[in-house]
């Protein structure tokens, strides 16, 4: 059994869902099924129950999971050790969050980075809201890279790959006039006061994620800036103004007073990885092709 149909093999086992299975593997659906398919021909036997609305092992299936997933975790230990050492992947790596639930929605790719350089502590950590540059450019920087939103054009800066990419929603207040609707547009931004972070938005933002004015031409009210994210939170749900954010927050930061609306024809967010480029590493460019979409 070659080692990538064996692990496709695994993972469809543990997650009996040939889409997630896919997702988890960062490999097209027919891809697994092929795989699966080559496997079955081989032993004379299906290995899974499959329907449109359901997966499940076959005894034949249990059977080899059961036998093959120990010798296999055990084997990718023996060749992670092997590849971190042979690749000097020691040490620790800091990887800073602007947003704290970005690192549960890339909590798969992270995992599989500890897994492949086990030689490599990796640390997340939650930077400033209001300047999530600050922890990257200290004389002693507190994190080695940094998860941020995208675009990123600073003269320093490496910009590495794309992460994660999300629609965007309008925050707003559940007793605000537009909390009824199913969606909303980018003019909309201009019935409310758009509240922002205290640090501001940098000029290569074009527009910024907090334009100036609608699509329209009419001018946005911005209202005082905020330095914390459960701040921001707070003056929404008190009314104090509305603001647009990454869909997840919808799913990590739901409020009881707090409506999250989807924006129609808007641009979606791209989280990417950032690093200074006269601190690069063996362990930035490691996480760097590893965690990439």
């Amino acid at each position: 059994m070659e080692r990538r149909d064996a692990e496709i093999f695994l993972a469809l086992a543990e997650e009996l869902h040939f889409g997630r299975t896919a997702e988890r593997l960062f490999v097209s659906q027919a891809r697994v099924s092929q795989s699966i398919k080559k496997l079955e021909r081989r032993i004379g036997a299906p290995l899974f129950e499959r329907t449109s609305r359901h997966v499940a092992l076959t005894p034949i299936g249990r059977q080899l999971y059961l036998d093959i997933a120990p010798a296999y975790r055990q084997i990718e230990r023996s060749l992670a050790r092997a590849v971190s050492a042979g690749r000097g992947i020691r040490g620790v790596l800091r990887v800073g969050c602007e947003a704290p639930a970005i690192a549960e929605l890339l909590a798969e790719p992270l995992d599989t980075f500890r897994r492949r350089y086990p030689e490599c502590q990796l640390q997340i950590r939650e930077v400033d809201f209001s300047d999530p540059f600050r922890m990257l450019r200290d004389i002693e920087p507190e994190v080695d890279a940094l998860i941020t939103l995208l675009p990123v054009d600073e003269p320093e800066l490496t910009v590495g790959p794309v992460l994660l990419t999300e629609p965007m929603v309008l925050a707003v207040s559940a007793r605000h006039r537009l909390a009824a609707r199913d969606s909303v547009t980018l003019e909309d931004l201009a019935s409310d006061t758009v509240l922002r972070a205290a640090h501001p938005p940098p000029p290569y933002w074009v527009p910024p994620p907090l334009p100036w004015h609608t699509p329209s031409g009419a001018e946005i009210q911005r209202g005082q800036p905020v330095d914390t994210f459960q701040e921001l939170m707070l003056m929404v749900s008190a009314g104090r103004g509305i603001c647009p954010l990454a869909a997840h927050a919808e799913q990590y930061f739901a409020r009881p007073n707090v409506v999250y609306l989807p924006f129609r024809e808007a641009p979606s967010v791209d989280w990417g990885l950032v690093w200074v480029s006269s601190a690069e590493t063996e362990r930035i460019r490691a996480f760097a092709e590893t965690v990439r979409r």
